[in-house]
């Protein structure tokens, strides 16, 4: 692409480290095969929040093989999240191709060893909707596993939810079919995930023909028996198929839900905003009517007041009654720390709303503490609202990190007047979301194209559905669609240049597309991309 974005060689405050590879030079511990508090066994974490409190690596490159214990060279690409269950860690891609190709619908299940990446044991899960394959907003290997500790259930959202003893025994089968960007969670022995009645299209993209379906045809959070695979319970109130609703805890200890409705694709849950949702039963206990809502983010619990985005403004609800408590901008006037010139300067700004009120990169949105991090639509920013306090504040980052061998970094800073040839037209604004110094190749480890949506070639910013950061002790962990993942100290006072800890690579630039989050796990950080798992740590 000929443009002309900004490029800077710029020093972060990071430690460098040359570590050794483990070549299976590991003790093995005898441990219980139920699943362990410390274990991250399920997407969401532990706590179905994206958080842990032990600590994990903050500093490594993929491309330097620094830091990194293991990988295994996938034959094929996939998006899930692994999870962690004692030894065993479990992931999910597509079914290899054979050329290159555009659409998917079948999944390989995986089980790995978690010290060495041994490959224990692989199953096939058939889908009957294909779906666009390296999808930017999911694709049929998105949804991650979920294990008990003695069985662990696989969600191919083309249309199948498998489980299978921890030795790879099928144990029972559904063939329903699931919103690609469902965290399936368990609950009292059952596993609870979004349902999708109405399917995709032959070319495996969702129409807008569905937006006056009866409520028989709405997407719904289902609650399946763990053990048998028999339905519990589903939900009333509707759900958007891309919202991202996490278990949570009410004051009173009630274990709860929130969904959202409204988005893109027409979708037919009405009215549009959010419900909470009873895990025991799927009964709602409330709902607010939210005007114009655009649903794709998770919903978190603080204080007893649920905290979300809508439109230009963060909103608090009070988790027992569903009315609104507080509304702050997240637009006008707010401090940015951002480059100017080749040097940080905090500055306040009104951000435009260029996109009537997509003000958050879908699903980039995580609660941590006080603080509501999120990912900005138009901007490089990554964002925090203080629900305590009710301050915004916004840190850019760079779009892309570009490493060699050597040990210099470039960095891709996002130029808004870099523009490119338009044919016989005068020359066409390049947007955020396409500045990169290497596109994403979408190519496999095997160097098919495999890729349904061109989208996926950006560079992790504005218009797709974004992994969840996820949290490891005192640090937040941000990977984005082109491989570069930023970690900064989430309770850091000030937000400047100073909360950043490091930034590294998930592998060549160009060469190392992902859209899952990250897992942890006694001191490693487990990472998927289309061409391979990544072990991070000693």
């Amino acid at each position: 692409m000929n443009d002309s974005p900004m490029l800077l060689f710029l020093d972060f405050p990071v430690i460098h480290h040359t570590w050794s590879r483990w070549f299976l030079l590991v003790v093995f511990v005898s441990l219980s095969s139920s699943a362990r508090a410390e274990d991250w066994s399920q997407g969401p974490g532990p706590t179905s929040n994206f958080q842990t409190n032990a600590s994990a690596p903050t500093s490594w490159s993929r491309v330097r093989d620094q830091n990194i214990a293991w990988t295994i060279t996938l034959p094929e690409t996939g998006q899930s999240t692994p999870i962690v269950c004692g030894e065993k860690l479990f992931f999910s891609t597509m079914k290899p191709v054979s050329s290159d190709a555009e659409l998917g619908k079948d999944i390989i299940a995986w089980c790995c060893n978690k010290r060495t990446g041994e490959i224990l044991w692989q199953r096939e899960i058939a889908g009957q909707h294909p779906l666009r394959l390296s999808g930017c907003f999911s694709d049929s290997s998105a949804p991650p596993a979920v294990c008990d500790g003695e069985r662990v259930v696989f969600v191919n959202a083309s249309g199948t939810v498998a489980c299978f003893d921890l030795e790879g025994k099928p144990v029972w089968s559904r063939e329903i079919l699931s919103a690609g960007r469902t965290l399936p969670c368990l609950h009292n022995g059952n596993i609870i995930f979004t349902r999708q009645i109405y399917p995709p299209d032959p070319d495996g993209n969702f129409p807008h023909k569905y937006a006056d379906s009866p409520v028989e045809m709405w997407t719904q959070l289902n609650a399946l028996d763990m053990k048998t695979g028999e339905t519990v319970w589903v939900s009333k109130c509707g759900v958007n198929m891309g919202c991202l609703p996490l278990l949570q805890k009410l004051d009173d200890g009630r274990s709860v839900l929130v969904v959202g409705r409204g988005g893109g694709h027409g979708p037919p849950e009405k009215p549009e905003g959010i419900s909470m949702v009873n895990a025991e039963d799927g009964a709602t206990l409330w709902t607010l009517p939210l005007d114009g809502f655009m649903s794709t983010m998770t919903y978190s619990l603080h204080n007893n007041q649920v905290h979300l985005f809508h439109k230009d403004e963060h909103l608090s609800v009070d988790a027992l009654t569903g009315e609104i408590v507080s509304r702050v901008s997240i637009l006008n006037e707010v401090p940015v720390c951002r480059l100017l010139d080749t040097q940080r300067i905090t500055q306040t700004e009104t951000i435009p709303d260029k996109k009537k009120g997509r003000m958050m990169t879908q699903s980039s949105n995580l609660l941590v503490g006080p603080y509501h991090y999120f990912r900005s639509y138009t901007h490089p920013y990554l964002g925090r609202a203080n629900v305590e306090t009710g301050s915004v504040e916004y840190l850019e980052l760079p779009l892309q990190l570009v490493r060699g061998v050597d040990p210099t970094d470039l960095f891709l800073w996002y130029d808004p007047s870099a523009t490119s040839p338009n044919g016989k037209k005068a020359p066409k604004p390049v947007p955020i979301n396409l500045q990169s110094i290497a596109a994403n190749d979408m190519q496999n480890s095997r160097g098919l194209v495999v890729m349904g949506d061109k989208r996926s070639q950006g560079n992790g910013w504005g218009h797709i559905a974004a992994p969840s950061p996820s949290v490891a002790g005192d640090h937040l962990y941000v990977p984005v669609m082109n491989g570069t993942v930023y970690v900064l100290k989430w309770n850091a006072k000030t937000f400047d240049e100073a909360a950043i800890v490091s930034i590294n690579d998930l592998g060549p630039a160009g060469q190392s597309w992902t859209r899952a989050s990250f897992s942890f796990s006694e001191g490693r950080i487990f990472a998927h991309t289309i061409r391979e798992l990544i072990c991070i740590g000693e």
